[in-house]
C-alpha cells in the first residue's frame, strides 16, 4: 500500500509540475518584433510592429508595447530590427517534380514539341517516380527558403508524386511549403504530339489522364480523387469539347475540388468559363468580354509571368546559342513585353479577381528553384502592375483562390504563423521579395539571415 505523502510534499510536487508546464507553454510562445509590418489587404504599414505566436498560430498583432504585455515569461523573442514583415508568399502555380534544362539549339530545331516537352519527356522516361519525389523534396525546400510558405502544384508529378511529397511535408519528414497537390493533369488525346508510338502510351499514362468523352472525363476526376488530390488541373486545347469540360468541372465540384484550367487562346478560355472552372491559368488570349464574365462569376485569373522581362533568354544561358537564335529570342521578349503590359492593364481594369503563380518548371542557371520562382515579381512590375498588387497576388488574393483564406495570406490573429521579412520596403522596391531574409512557417523559423539574436522574455508578471 502506498503511503500518504505529507501535505508539503504534495504542494512541492504540484509546484514543480506547474512550473514545468508553464515552461513548456512559454517555450511554444514566440514574439516577433520588426520595424514594419505590411498588411497587403489594406496596404497599410504598421511601424513598429510585433506578432505574438502560440504554437503554429498567430494570436495577436500590434505595436511592441501592446503585444509584449501578453507574452509570458520565457517566451522566445525574435527581434528583426528595422526589417519589414509580410505574410508568407503563396505560389499558386508550381511544378516541383520537374526541373528540365532547356535543350540545345540543334535539338530545339529538330523536335516538334516545343522547348519544354523534350525535357519533360526525358524526366518522365529517365527518372523513377521515387527519384522525382526526392527531386521535388529538394525544390520544395528551396521554394520555402525563398519565402514561399504555400504552393499549389499543378501537374507534371507522376501519378501521385506531389501527393506523396505533400504528405511527407505535412508529417515533418521533409522540409517544404504546405502544398495543394493536383496529381495527374487531365488532357486531350493530342496534348503531346509526335511521340514514338511504342513509348507514347506508358509515358502518357504516368503523367496524364486523357479524356475522349464526358464519361472518360468524370472517370479521370475520380481517379485523381482516389489518390487524394487537393485540386484538379486540366489543360484545355481546342479538342476538348464543352461537354467533356462540363463533366470535369461537375465531377470535381461533387468531390469538393476546385478546377484550375490551363487555357491560353480565346476559344479554350471560353470553354473553361462556360464550364465553371475556378481559375484560368495563363489566359494570354482572354478578351475584355471574357474578363467581365469571369468577374461576375468570381472566376480567378492566375497570372503566370514565368518568362516575362527577358527571363526566357536568361534561362537559355546554360546552352550555346548562335547569334541569330539569340537575336530571335531577344526580339521575342521585346514583343512579349508589349503583350504582357496590355494583359496586365486589361485584367486590372476589369476588376476580375487575380492571383500570381510562377509556373516555374525549368532549370534556371545559377538559381535555386525558389530564387527562380521569385524572378516573376520584376516582370510583373515592368508590365505595369504596382508592387502592392503584386504582393496581394501572392498573399491575400492567392489564399482566396486556393480556398485557404482562413489559414494563410495575412498576418492576423487566428491565421497560421507564416511570416517572411525583407530588409527594405517591398512597396517601394518589389525586388526586395527576391532577397527574403527571414522565413517562418507554422511558427517555426526556417531561415533567419537578419543580424539579430533571439532571446527570451524575463518578466515574471504583467
Amino acid at each position: 500500500m502506498l503511503k500518504r505523502f505529507p501535505r508539503f510534499t504534495v504542494l512541492l510536487i504540484s509546484a514543480v509540475l506547474a512550473g514545468h508546464l508553464s515552461a513548456q507553454s512559454a517555450a511554444s510562445v514566440t514574439l516577433v518584433n520588426a520595424g514594419r509590418l505590411l498588411d497587403p489587404k489594406t496596404g497599410t504599414m504598421l511601424s513598429p510592429a510585433a506578432v505574438l505566436i502560440h504554437g503554429d498560430t498567430i494570436v495577436r498583432v500590434g505595436s511592441p508595447r501592446q503585444v509584449q504585455a501578453d507574452a509570458p515569461a520565457g517566451a522566445t523573442v525574435i527581434d528583426l530590427g528595422s526589417a519589414t514583415l509580410l505574410p508568407g508568399l503563396i505560389d499558386s502555380h508550381t511544378h516541383l517534380l520537374v526541373d528540365p534544362a532547356v535543350p540545345q539549339e540543334v535539338d530545339i530545331k529538330r523536335t516538334y514539341n516545343g522547348n519544354f516537352e523534350p525535357g519533360l519527356l526525358l524526366t518522365v522516361a529517365g527518372m523513377s517516380p521515387s527519384a522525382r519525389v526526392l527531386l521535388g523534396a529538394q525544390l520544395a525546400r528551396e521554394d520555402l527558403e525563398s519565402g514561399f510558405t504555400t504552393v499549389r502544384n499543378l501537374g507534371h508529378s507522376g501519378i501521385d508524386g506531389d501527393v506523396a511529397l505533400r504528405d511527407a511535408i505535412n508529417a515533418g519528414r521533409v522540409m517544404g511549403p504546405r502544398m495543394l497537390a493536383a496529381g495527374r493533369k487531365i488532357i486531350s488525346v493530342s496534348y503531346l504530339a509526335n511521340l514514338n508510338p511504342d513509348l507514347a502510351e506508358p509515358i502518357l499514362q504516368q503523367e496524364f489522364l486523357q479524356v475522349e468523352s464526358p464519361d472518360h472525363a468524370r472517370q479521370a476526376v475520380r481517379q485523381n480523387a482516389f489518390y487524394r488530390v487537393d485540386v484538379i488541373k486540366v489543360s484545355i486545347e481546342d479538342d476538348i469539347t464543352p461537354a467533356e469540360m462540363a463533366a470535369i468541372v461537375d465531377e470535381a465540384h461533387r468531390e469538393n475540388l476546385k478546377v484550375a484550367a490551363h487555357a491560353i487562346n480565346t476559344s479554350s478560355i471560353q470553354v473553361a468559363i462556360d464550364a465553371g472552372v475556378n481559375s484560368i491559368e495563363h489566359g494570354n488570349g482572354v478578351t475584355d468580354e471574357q474578363l467581365n464574365v469571369m468577374r461576375d462569376k468570381g472566376t480567378f485569373f492566375d497570372f503566370t509571368p514565368t518568362i516575362w522581362d527577358g527571363q526566357w533568354v536568361k534561362i537559355h544561358e546554360g546552352i550555346v546559342l548562335s547569334p541569330a537564335y539569340r537575336a530571335a529570342l531577344t526580339a521575342r521578349d521585346v514583343g512579349r513585353g508589349k503583350e504582357d503590359a496590355a494583359l496586365v492593364q486589361r485584367v486590372l481594369k476589369s476588376g476580375v479577381k487575380f492571383a500570381v503563380g510562377s509556373d516555374m518548371g525549368f532549370y534556371f542557371p545559377g538559381k535555386t528553384r525558389g530564387e527562380a520562382s521569385a524572378t516573376i515579381f520584376a516582370g510583373l512590375f515592368k508590365a505595369g502592375m504596382s508592387p502592392l498588387d503584386i504582393i496581394r497576388g501572392v498573399t491575400t488574393n492567392a489564399a482566396e483562390m486556393l480556398g485557404w483564406q482562413d489559414r494563410v495570406g495575412a498576418v492576423e490573429p487566428g491565421k497560421l504563423a507564416d511570416l517572411i521579412a525583407v530588409a527594405g520596403d517591398p512597396v517601394s522596391d518589389i525586388t526586395e521579395l527576391e532577397r527574403v531574409r527571414f522565413v517562418m512557417k507554422d511558427g517555426r523559423v526556417i531561415r533567419n539571415d537578419v543580424p539579430t539574436v533571439a532571446h527570451t522574455t524575463s518578466r515574471t508578471s504583467h
